[in-house]
């Protein structure tokens, strides 16, 4: 059985509550002012006239690169010797370069690299062939000896043992009870008649 003036009630319920919520949303979402349009309207104009950037062009590398360098250093103050020569042309790279080593052998290595073979180097040590500065040797002159009378001969007394002190042990530490701590509550103490 249906109950026309429940379903009338909720209706209205229903109806209401729409209403306010249009009047709030019309509160959050005032019409917008002038300024904010063209500021709109120029970034939609702005975005639709910008065009697409072309894509950068590839660029190829040489087919039959060629090249050569090479240094050398030879630095007698401070003992720095060493090289570096290398050639290019296309595929195939070779080269050589040099170093002083800390036990005063030259090492150099010869390698090359190509695409069939890879890289592939050759070790090989000379000894470095640097020239010696001459000394005149100096002369050795002997020193004369020197004497000296004999020390006198001390005799030391002999020695004094004291006996050591004997250990007592200290008297054990007493202290008197802690006075009693006053209380946070009022007490009362009872006192008779007669």
């Amino acid at each position: 059985m249906l109950r026309s003036g429940r379903y009338k009630t909720r209706w209205l319920d229903i109806r209401g509550t729409v209403d306010r919520l249009r009047s709030s949303f019309r509160s959050i979402f005032k019409p917008v002012d002038m300024d904010s349009k063209i500021v709109v309207f120029m970034c939609v104009v702005g975005a639709a006239s910008a065009s697409v950037l072309a894509p950068a062009p590839l660029l190829r590398s040489d087919p039959l690169p060629q090249y050569s360098y090479g240094y050398d250093v030879q630095d007698a103050l401070t003992g720095d010797y060493k090289g570096h020569q290398e050639h290019r042309n296309g595929d195939l790279v070779t080269g050589s370069y040099s170093v002083v080593d800390p036990d005063g052998t030259r090492r150099i290595v010869d390698y090359a690299a190509d695409p069939q073979n890879g890289f592939n180097a050759v070790v090989r040590r000379e000894p470095l062939v640097v020239p010696a500065r001459v000394v005149a040797p100096a002369p050795v002159v002997a020193p004369a000896p020197v004497f000296a009378p004999a020390p006198a001969r001390v005799v030391a007394p002999a020695p004094v043992f004291a006996r050591a002190p004997v250990y007592a042990p200290a008297p054990p530490l007493s202290f008197p009870p802690p006075p009693p701590r006053p209380s946070g509550y009022h007490t009362h103490t009872p006192t008779t008649t007669k």
